[in-house]
């Protein structure tokens, strides 16, 4: 039996077809989205079919990338209903609950006082009855 040559095989469509999946499974892999640990892989297959006279032969060749699939995003939501309107709602929110203040939604009062140097006089409390 004669060697053959994947590089020829099929007009070169096969290096092209590995060389494109090869491409993919790269990038797949340093995708910060996806799972560092999961395998990939490069599935080549060549289905033979031949003719009723076994004189000639149909042959399919197929190369599938086996990608790793990118991971899930989680978030938290609160949910209800407003007793007002009736209305339903979902609200995504980060490290707090819904409705509580944060020390960055409280804005700082804009007072002149406020750029002079504290006074670091020591109160003695005891005196002040």
């Amino acid at each position: 039996m004669s060697k053959v040559n994947l590089e020829e095989f099929a007009g070169g469509a096969l290096q092209e077809k590995f060389d494109s999946a090869m491409e993919q499974v790269l990038a797949n892999m340093l995708d910060p989205n996806t799972p560092w640990k999961n395998k990939r892989e490069i599935n080549i297959k060549v289905s033979f079919e031949q003719n009723e006279d076994r004189c000639d032969t149909t042959v399919d060749v197929s190369v599938v990338p086996k990608l790793a699939a990118s991971k899930s995003i989680g978030t938290r939501m609160a949910i209800g209903k407003n007793i007002k309107t009736g209305e339903l709602y979902a609200e995504e929110y980060g490290n707090q609950v819904r409705g509580q203040l944060s020390m960055d939604d409280l804005e700082e009062p804009e007072n002149e006082d406020s750029e002079k140097e504290p006074n670091n006089k020591v109160v003695d409390l005891r005196a002040a009855r």
